[in-house]
Formats: C-alpha cells, structure tokens, sequence
C-alpha cells in the first residue's frame, strides 16, 4: 500500500510514519508534504506515476499556509483520504458514516489501525467506476464531504503572524517560525526557529489565548513552547519534566508535575 502524510508538524510525521511501518510493514510512503502549495505541487507532478501514485492519503486538516481542504480546489484527488484533525468528534459524526474516516489527535494505534483496516475493507479487491474530478475509485464524492466537513468545522481564529519591532522598522514574523515565547524581568520574548530574539507587547497569559493549542503549550510561567522546537524530555524532581529546545534556552524548561501528563499527551503519547 502506497500512502501519502500531508501533515505540517515534523514530530508528528515522524511518530505516523512510525506507527504506519509498525502496523504494516509493506506500507510504502511515497510522499510528505507540509503546506497546502507543496501538496498541490506534489498531486499534480505525481499523479499520473503509478509507481508512486498514492492508495491512501493520510491528511491533517491545519497545515502551515491554510486548510487542508483548498487542496481539493486546486488539483484532483483521486485516493481516499483519512483526516487527521484536533476537533472534537461530536463535530464530525455525520462525516464519519462516509467512507471517508477522520483520526482524532493525537493518533492512536489501535485507531490507525481500525481505519487501515477500513480502507482495505472497502478499496480493495473492489472494482468501482472510473474516478473523476475528487472522486475516490469505491465512487465517494470527496467535493461533496469536504463541503459537509467544512460546514460542521469552524476553526479557531488563532494568531498566523505577529508584527515586531527590528531596529528601525516593523517586521512581520509568521507564528510558524516562532520556537518558543518566555517572559525575562516582566518582558514577553520569542524567538524563532532561526534563533532571532524579539519583543511584544502581549503578556504571556494573553498569548497563550492567541495561540494554537495543537502547536503550542504552555510548559509554566515563563514559557510557552511550539511542539516542533521540543528535542528532548527528561524526568526530573517531583515527577515533573526537564525539556531540552532548540534553539537552547538560558534557563532550565520544566513542566510541574499537574502539567506532566497534559504535556506527554500533547506530545503524543
């Protein structure tokens, strides 16, 4: 089975790749990709390549420049697609009775599992109709669920950029590139994955609101953390956890003790 992750978050294609592999060692990823131009891209410079034409598309509904769904806008999607989503699931129940299935984050075993099967179940060894436009080979109108899904979903309006003061002039800077926040002496920091240092006006409080909690934590007081700059964690006293960052930070980063285990799920755990 050949299988295509659209899914932004390093980590998190890491772990799927991994628990793909465990459950199937015949799985063949052909493709990552992390942001809705870049899946487009790869859609239509592959398609007509059998030898990596995906089965199966596994596909996270928040990428880095947009959702998910302008994909199917832009280009056709002819193999099933499994969603990959943080939403709750009362808000999905009516698409979940399509052939099309969705994974909850963070993804499960068992629950990949249970929709691989799925997938094979209902594609293979079944001769359906020619695809057409967003049309799967067992005949599923994919147009037609992407607009259901889109009418039951409606996204959080969390902060795509913030604009900084650098030297003599502002600057915009997506959240994206931002590694972590932190506040020194009362003041509210961040830097970004590039190791740039900058200031804002926000308290880390009000932050922690404007931000996506599928992306960043609040790891204490002081900080708050993007999943991707995570490198490593360590126990340390009193159950709580040491991480290390990247870029590095000056101070020690824990997690207390009542945080450990929001923390380890968020990780995916």
């Amino acid at each position: 089975m050949k299988i295509l992750i659209i899914e932004d978050e390093e980590l998190a294609v890491r772990k799927l790749s991994k628990l793909l592999l465990d459950l199937d060692e015949s799985i063949q990823i052909v493709g990552t990709c992390a942001s809705v131009r870049a899946s487009v891209a790869w859609l239509n410079a592959h398609s007509n390549e059998s030898a990596v034409r995906p089965d199966l598309i596994l596909m996270d509904i928040e990428l880095a420049d947009g959702q998910s769904f302008e994909i199917f806008e832009q280009t056709t999607v002819s193999a099933p697609v499994i969603f990959t989503t943080s939403y709750d699931e009362y808000a999905l129940r009516a698409f979940k009775v399509n052939s099309i299935d969705y994974l909850l984050k963070p993804i499960k075993r068992h629950e990949l599992e249970a929709s691989l099967d799925k997938y094979k179940r209902t594609h293979y060894n079944q001769i359906g109709p020619v695809a057409g436009k967003n049309e799967a080979s067992s005949g599923v109108d994919i147009d037609a669920l992407v607009q259901q899904l889109r009418q039951h979903i409606q996204p959080a309006d969390y902060r795509r950029r913030f604009l900084v003061k650098h030297l003599q002039q502002w600057v915009p800077v997506e959240v994206s590139e931002i590694a972590y926040f932190y506040s020194e002496e009362g003041v509210s920091l961040f830097k970004t994955v590039h190791n740039q240092k900058f200031s804002l006006d926000y308290p880390l409080d009000e932050l922690e609101a404007m931000l996506d909690p599928a992306h960043f934590f609040r790891a204490n007081r002081q900080y708050i953390v993007h999943i991707n700059t995570v490198q490593q964690v360590h126990p340390y006293f009193n159950n709580k956890l040491k991480l290390i960052l990247k870029p590095n930070t000056d101070d020690e980063v824990l997690v207390s003790r009542e945080r450990a285990t929001d923390f380890k799920r968020w990780m995916g755990k």
